[in-house]
């Protein structure tokens, strides 16, 4: 599961690093939660920023909320579930961060710590995401999205059982490509990033309530 995420990095910084424009005003984001607003990169023609609603609400959905039960998708049913399959094929997108959270048991104790994992260099990078658009009865179009899961690396499993798909640099632009529609070929971009590019440490239990958004709950 990807449950909550960071993306403190400057939008010239991320502009550079996935080659689009700067076209968003952006604040650090220390504590990004599920219904929150996040960037992402979209392709119509070209790649381009937008800002898209974390929790997937489909577009044949009948109520709102069910966004909020759907924020995670696994890569192995991706090509199965019928919320996915049609996303899938024409709807992928790239969900931005530099860092996320996730909680660790510990021996002994029924308190969980939160643990921060990051890549080494600390540069942001792109989680695999499928988004839809739904109209709700009052008239507006909501765009939502759901960041893909895969199997954890060996940093990752002694921490939890899933871990976000982050797409190596050479998949973001397959990824984004609408005219690949071979399944097993997308599913192959899905895998588990290389544990020894990556980094985890514990950080302050502030960050178990969405409300705090500082500098001080990475402390």
């Amino acid at each position: 599961m990807c449950g909550r995420f960071t993306l403190i990095t400057d939008i010239n910084n991320i502009a550079r690093t996935f080659n689009v424009p700067p076209t968003l005003q952006t604040t650090p984001r220390y504590n990004v939660a599920p219904t929150q607003d996040i960037v992402a990169i979209m392709r119509n023609g070209s790649s381009h920023l937008e800002w898209l609603r974390w929790g997937l609400i489909p577009s044949w959905a009948k109520e709102e909320s069910i966004g909020s039960r759907m924020i995670n998708a696994r890569a192995e049913t991706l090509a199965e579930k019928p919320s996915f399959k049609r996303l899938l094929s024409s709807r992928r997108c790239l969900v931005l961060a530099d860092g996320f959270y996730e909680w660790k048991s510990e021996p002994g104790s029924k308190t969980k710590t939160p643990m921060y994992i990051t890549l080494k260099n600390q540069e942001p990078f792109a989680l695999a995401g499928l988004w839809d658009a739904w109209k709700s009865p009052d008239g507006p179009v909501l765009r939502t999205c759901t960041i893909v899961t895969t199997d954890p690396n060996g940093l990752m499993a002694p921490i939890h059982n899933r871990m976000p798909a982050i797409l190596a640099p050479e998949a973001r632009d397959l990824w984004l490509d609408y005219d690949i529609h071979d399944t097993p070929f997308l599913l192959s971009l899905l895998k588990s990033y290389p544990e020894q590019e990556m980094t985890a440490r514990p950080v302050s239990r502030l960050v178990n309530n969405p409300k705090y958004d500082s500098a001080e709950l990475l402390a």
